[in-house]
């Protein structure tokens, strides 16, 4: 096998796990919309596989959920039906995970066996791997949030768990681009690094963001745009809780910093997409920022109807997507100007 075809081979598998990494996002996002992450109160790594498959399994299934206090507190009136449609979701999402582990290890033990890529080359694909164990760790640690006291999942956990994953996915879609693409070109002249670096990490810190709005159901208050009800600040605060200990605790400061880091973001991307267009330099960038901008309106117009709808759950899944889709057009457009000499 010539070393082109192992990148290529390679290239392929990365995808494919990026692919089921991107949908663990998705199918993530419903379970959290449709209040389905704590419908399984164990983290049987092994058992867990299989889901209930008769009538006493998911009887005892539910009730172990009847005893934590959403139930109690939320759905005392859910039926097995009811329960076995939230269950699903969980499941679902934790078979992904469970999948992408096993498909990632295996192919990569193979690889490291056969010294198929050099060490050095192997040192970011182990990363990766020790960030999905990690990944299932901080998953079940969000989930025990909501076990005991409260009636959801902490939502500080819920950020960190959400943007683990989409920093694996980062990491994944730029190995799937190194191998997929080594070619170098040259030019007289590339943008500033850093300036798209630092625009995709905004885009990261903007998904951060939006998990404490989807923790705090911060998106079903103040349904209007541009404006919050009467004024562009929350009337139920004041700015200087903005700077306050609880800023990242209160669902209409939540809303409101989201707001205006799309802002930010927008107008950080009109910046950068001005420097390529003008100068014929950059023309390399230029069909990869047209990209962006399409993503980045969709994802825009999207948040705006998610806030006007109160978080319809349709709307809002669309608007979760969106954020992979615009994460990915940002890393291409890295990647293309990094390929400069």
């Amino acid at each position: 096998m010539t070393m082109k075809n192992k990148d290529i081979y390679i290239s392929y598998w990365l995808l494919l796990i990026t692919f089921f990494v991107a949908l663990m996002i998705f199918v993530g996002g419903l379970t959290r919309l449709t209040d389905s992450g704590l419908s399984i109160t164990r983290w049987d790594l092994i058992s867990g596989i299989l889901p209930p498959l008769s009538l006493s399994d998911w009887e005892k299934s539910f009730s172990l959920y009847k005893q934590i206090p959403e139930y109690k507190l939320i759905n005392l009136s859910m039926t097995l039906e009811q329960f076995k449609t939230i269950y699903w979701w969980e499941y679902i999402h934790r078979l992904l995970g469970r999948f992408v582990g096993l498909f990632y290890l295996i192919p990569l033990s193979y690889i490291t066996f056969k010294k198929v890529i050099k060490k050095n080359s192997l040192i970011s694909l182990y990363i990766i791997l020790i960030l999905i164990f990690v990944q299932g760790f901080i998953g079940w640690y969000m989930v025990k949030s909501g076990l005991t006291e409260r009636t959801d999942v902490s939502h500080y956990r819920l950020s960190l768990h959400l943007t683990l994953a989409f920093v694996i996915f980062i990491l994944l879609l730029w190995n799937y681009f190194k191998y997929k693409n080594q070619k170098t070109l040259i030019r007289n002249k590339k943008l500033p690094s850093y300036l798209l670096i630092f625009f995709t990490f905004c885009i990261l810190v903007q998904i951060s963001i939006g998990a404490f709005v989807s923790g705090l159901d911060a998106g079903q208050i103040y349904q209007s745009w541009p404006l919050m009800n009467h004024g562009y600040f929350p009337d139920d605060s004041s700015p200087k809780d903005l700077f306050s200990m609880k800023a990242f605790d209160t669902p209409s400061i939540v809303q409101f910093v989201h707001r205006n880091v799309a802002y930010f973001i927008i107008l950080l991307f009109s910046f950068i997409a001005i420097i390529i267009f003008r100068n014929k330099d950059f023309i390399y960038l230029r069909s990869a920022v047209l990209l962006v901008f399409i993503f980045l309106f969709l994802q825009t117009l999207l948040g705006i109807l998610t806030v006007l709808s109160g978080a319809q759950i349709i709307i809002a899944s669309m608007h979760q997507i969106g954020s992979i889709f615009l994460i990915t057009t940002s890393l291409i457009l890295v990647f293309k100007n990094s390929r400069i000499n």
